[in-house]
């Protein structure tokens, strides 16, 4: 019994010395060379033993300080088992080893995304007639929309009383512009703007005049891509592209 003290300290110090480099060798991967498995089975594994062999009746197996559940807790367990293979498990859920990744959000590429979003938007809606849909005439617009606003070649003049930009391009580019300008240049007129275009061999010329509440300041800074932009109609008609109640422009 004389030796009882001693023995009982010695057997607490290693398990805290064992604790503290275990959770020292716990990497962001929870997997490296060393690990927690490592770490516990290894040098706690010989703690146990020499703490086994000092010959008293108490010892760790006899309510003293185990590592079994998750942290220090108290109960006959000791350093039985898989040591901190409880409350922080290196594969459930609660530390996010190996458990569900959060979904990202984004598609990856803008136009995958829209047609995606599209696609989730008819799937949820029971009145949709699928034999009307054309995914297809609005994946042919978003390449209108990315060979414009990417590829187009544009020259701004500035006029006494507005602004005339010629719009140029080629091929896949060139189509897109005939497309698209001619189309905008409408739905501009219908948000009160004073705009028109004239076609030309290679492009279009758009002419905006300025007014009280689009003024010749405002024009300029825009240019070309910030009028594209005006109105709120692109998202409308994708989802009407799609369903086949709006013809590509």
């Amino acid at each position: 019994m004389s030796n009882f003290p001693w023995k009982t300290t010695l057997a607490v110090a290693a398990i805290l010395g064992a604790t503290a480099y275990a959770f020292a060798q716990l990497s962001p991967g929870m997997h490296g060379s060393i690990g927690m498995r490592g770490a516990m089975s290894g040098d706690m594994a010989q703690t146990h033993e020499q703490m086994m062999q000092g010959g008293d009746g108490q010892g760790i197996h006899g309510g003293g300080m185990g590592m079994h559940g998750g942290g220090m807790m108290r109960g006959q367990g000791g350093m039985r088992g898989g040591g901190m293979h409880g409350g922080m498990s290196m594969h459930g859920k609660g530390m996010g080893m190996h458990g569900e990744a959060g979904a990202t959000a984004s598609a990856g590429q803008d136009a995958f995304g829209t047609i995606q979003e599209i696609v989730r938007t008819l799937e949820a809606d029971p009145k949709t007639d699928w034999s009307k849909v054309n995914i297809g005439a609005l994946r042919e617009h978003l390449i209108d929309m990315n060979e414009v606003t990417l590829h187009a070649k544009t020259a701004e003049r500035m006029l006494d009383n507005g602004i005339e930009i010629t719009v140029t391009g080629e091929g896949r580019t060139l189509a897109a512009i005939k497309n698209m300008v001619p189309a905008h240049v409408v739905e501009l007129r219908e948000i009160g703007w004073n705009a028109t275009t004239d076609d030309l061999v290679n492009g279009v010329k758009l002419t905006v005049l300025a007014s009280e509440t689009q003024p010749l300041a405002k024009l300029k800074a825009l240019g070309f891509m910030g009028i594209m932009v005006q109105g709120a109609h692109h998202q409308a008609h994708h989802l009407m592209m799609a369903k086949g109640e709006f013809a590509r422009h």
